[in-house]
């Protein structure tokens, strides 16, 4: 059950993300990344770990897009 729910959080998290890759919202990474960080632990809690791979790479994406950015954009 925790596996589904932090699935749906990395579902949650990939849609505001892709809303903060367009320019001049990417500093939307700064509430993405605390979003996917609360999916991963949720998925660390489970037997599974289909949500927390996902969860793990979607902030590795968005924390590398924030740092091109320079942390604003």
């Amino acid at each position: 059950m925790l596996n589904i729910v932090s699935i749906l959080i990395g579902l949650v998290t990939l849609a505001f993300g892709l809303v903060a890759f367009t320019p001049f919202l990417g500093a939307l990474n700064w509430i993405v990344i605390p979003i996917g960080i609360v999916g991963a632990a949720i998925g660390a809690l489970s037997s599974r770990n289909g949500g927390r791979n996902l969860n793990l790479v979607l902030i590795a994406i968005f924390a590398l897009r924030l740092s091109i950015g320079g942390g604003l954009l």
